[in-house]
């Protein structure tokens, strides 16, 4: 099964590299609008199919570009609607203008955790009209400690699938961060 696994993964990787960066860049640009997507797969196929300079770079771009575009979107074409929903709700309004003045720095620390749905915060910050500036500068820093994590383990995990002790390892500290992100959601009331 695991011989099954590392030949699939292999041949797509394959066909990554046939199909150039290009490829790499929209699957990565489709995933930050789509959340459902694996951002830690496709950010370690760039890294493995172009190396890890360009993969990163092109990952980086990717899913800066992508977040932009999501958090564009819904800024413009959902934003006025959801308001008008949520006009009588008391605690989706209190909700929806705490975010909006989510401080920079929460902002980015948000976004720069591994188990953070990228594509919820972009929705969230669309709809809620969290400035511009503030959301693509957020966007721009953080996505640098995501795709240096994303890559990093997913490279890791790829070239690790015939080391039983570095895949325990690397699923005890995936464990690890998720419960560190779910802490620190639970005390920002990001839930």
């Amino acid at each position: 099964m695991l011989a099954k696994l590392i030949i699939l993964i292999d041949k797509l990787i394959e066909q990554l590299i046939i199909f150039g960066p290009i490829a790499g860049f929209f699957l990565i640009i489709l995933e930050s609008i789509f959340p459902i997507l694996p951002l830690g797969v496709f950010i370690a196929f760039n890294v493995e199919a172009f190396g890890l300079l360009q993969g990163f770079l092109l990952s980086y771009a990717a899913t800066s570009i992508g977040c932009i575009i999501s958090y564009y979107l819904f800024r413009n074409l959902l934003s006025d609607y959801y308001y008008k929903k949520i006009a009588k709700k008391k605690k989706l309004k209190k909700a929806t203008k705490t975010f909006a003045n989510i401080k920079f720095s929460n902002l980015v620390l948000v976004m720069a955790l591994p188990f953070t749905p990228a594509s919820l915060v972009n929705v969230i910050a669309g709809i809620t009209k969290v400035p511009q500036i503030k959301f693509i500068l957020a966007v721009v820093i953080s996505k640098v400690f995501i795709i240096y994590f994303w890559g990093f383990v997913g490279k890791s995990l790829l070239s690790s699938f015939s080391d039983l002790k570095t895949l325990l390892i690397l699923t005890i500290i995936l464990i690890l961060a998720y419960i560190i992100s779910k802490i620190v959601s639970k005390k920002m009331n990001l839930e």
